[in-house]
């Protein structure tokens, strides 16, 4: 019965953005209360339940999704993220022009959301695919790729940085896992990408609308900072930096290189996630205010965290949902009925990855995907069948698995680039898709060598 519910509650949910067009954040909150009151937690259980998830969340997570955002957003009005752009491609060899532009839309998705990060650089990639003699996919292609990976499982984007706190993990390791599977996954994937462009997967006649107005602005009309190139990186390096370095001074220490059983005082502080993160906040205030006034500074970050207010309560709310699921005990069940006789990590990495697709496929938002996936299943990654880090990149790489057309990314990549639906599903939906693959398939590599 408990696992009818939650059959039933996720249903729910699905009907009520779908249909009823309800905000996802109301639509989670709507399903929380038919779960907790179906499993008997009581009206005022069932609330605070609500209530004490959305919480202990955004606790963890509130203040550094809004510092993220703060970062993306002045990058992106500073032009420093455009600075970043033009020095990566133009330092790139000839012949690796459209893996480059690939890895700096990688780069600029760590703080910028996927849609900022593509618009900056459409710009570069039809100058890029004009001077390479390439038809455009080629570098449509590669930036979805590069974009859409670092978003989906490289901290400090929201999926990935709620995955460390919902599954109760380091976010160093979060970081770290995110950075190698995404340069893999977005260097395996890019190569792959073109091979198929080769063998003639583009028909221009059909994929593309050959509309001349909706063409993008040339780079060369985009005027640049200037700025030195590591000073426009200090946005993203700094706050990278310090939460790798609790993670790299733990292990230092359980190999023996460094002494002590806890973290110094000192380590543990700068290496907070709301800590790394505010000092990414200051560094790009700082960069931005050699290229803005003052207001305009202020004015980016209030425009940013505009932007933030959405994700952070679909956050909440997927924080909500899973305090219901643990207070009934839904995840216990999960496991006792599904995984405890075969003790398979693979059989719930699949699971996950299915929930994730399902709410991607069927509402479009990688975010509610990805929260939505970890929340159900993080009873199930507390049993130590496998190891809470596979489960947080099943459900992200679920999370991203088939964007169509009612994901807001998938319009932008189209109109932008002035191809047809048709070759929108040929770029963004199957970049996309081959992303996921790949990531779940290297997350199933890695659960079957270190399990737990």
């Amino acid at each position: 019965m408990e696992i009818l519910h939650l059959a039933v509650t996720i249903t729910l949910i699905l009907l009520l953005i779908l249909y009823l067009k309800l905000n996802p954040a109301i639509s989670l909150i709507v399903g929380c209360l038919y779960l907790g009151l179906t499993m008997h937690l009581g009206m005022t259980g069932t609330v605070a339940a609500i209530g004490g998830g959305f919480g202990h969340i955004m606790a963890a997570i509130g203040l550094p999704i809004g510092f993220g955002v703060i970062i993306g957003q002045l990058m992106s009005d500073s032009r420093m993220a455009h600075q970043i752009a033009h020095a990566m491609v133009n330092s790139a060899p000839r012949g690796m022009g459209l893996y480059a532009l690939g890895l700096t839309g990688f780069l600029l998705s760590i703080p910028v959301f996927f849609d900022v990060t593509f618009v900056i650089l459409i710009p570069l990639g039809v100058a890029l695919s004009q001077t390479l003699g390439k038809p455009l996919p080629y570098a449509i292609g590669a930036l979805v790729i590069g974009a859409a990976t670092s978003h989906t499982i490289v901290p400090p984007t929201p999926n990935p940085l709620a995955a460390a706190s919902i599954l109760h993990f380091d976010i160093g390791l979060m970081t770290l896992a995110g950075l190698g599977v995404g340069l893999a996954t977005a260097l395996i994937v890019m190569k792959l990408y073109f091979w198929l462009l080769d063998k003639g997967l583009w028909n221009s006649e059909k994929d593309e609308q050959h509309l001349e107005e909706d063409q993008p602005e040339q780079p060369e009309d985009i005027p640049l900072p200037g700025l030195p190139l590591w000073q426009a990186l200090l946005p993203i390096a700094l706050p990278i930096a310090l939460i790798l370095s609790g993670t790299l001074y733990h292990y230092g220490q359980q190999i023996g290189m460094l002494a002590g059983d806890e973290l110094p005082a000192f380590v543990a502080f700068i290496s907070d996630r709301i800590v790394a993160l505010l000092v990414g906040a200051l560094a790009a205030y700082t960069v931005a205010g050699r290229l803005m006034s003052r207001n305009e500074c202020d004015h980016s970050a209030s425009k940013g965290l505009q932007t933030a207010g959405l994700v952070l309560l679909v956050t909440g709310a997927g924080g909500s949902l899973g305090q219901v699921i643990q207070e009934t005990g839904i995840g216990r069940s999960l496991v006792d009925n599904l995984f405890q006789e075969t003790g398979s990590p693979l059989s719930m990495i699949l699971l996950t990855y299915a929930l994730a697709l399902v709410f991607r496929v069927a509402q479009g938002s990688g975010t509610v995907a990805g929260i939505t996936a970890m929340t159900i299943m993080a009873g199930a990654a507390s049993t130590g069948i496998v190891d809470p880090l596979w489960i947080a990149l099943a459900a992200l790489s679920g999370g991203i698995s088939i964007g169509h057309v009612n994901d807001s990314g998938f319009w932008i990549t189209t109109q932008l680039s002035g191809f047809s639906i048709r070759g929108g599903f040929k770029t963004y939906t199957l970049a996309e898709l081959l992303v996921s693959l790949t990531i779940l398939s290297l997350t199933l590599v890695g659960a079957l060598l270190w399990p737990s």
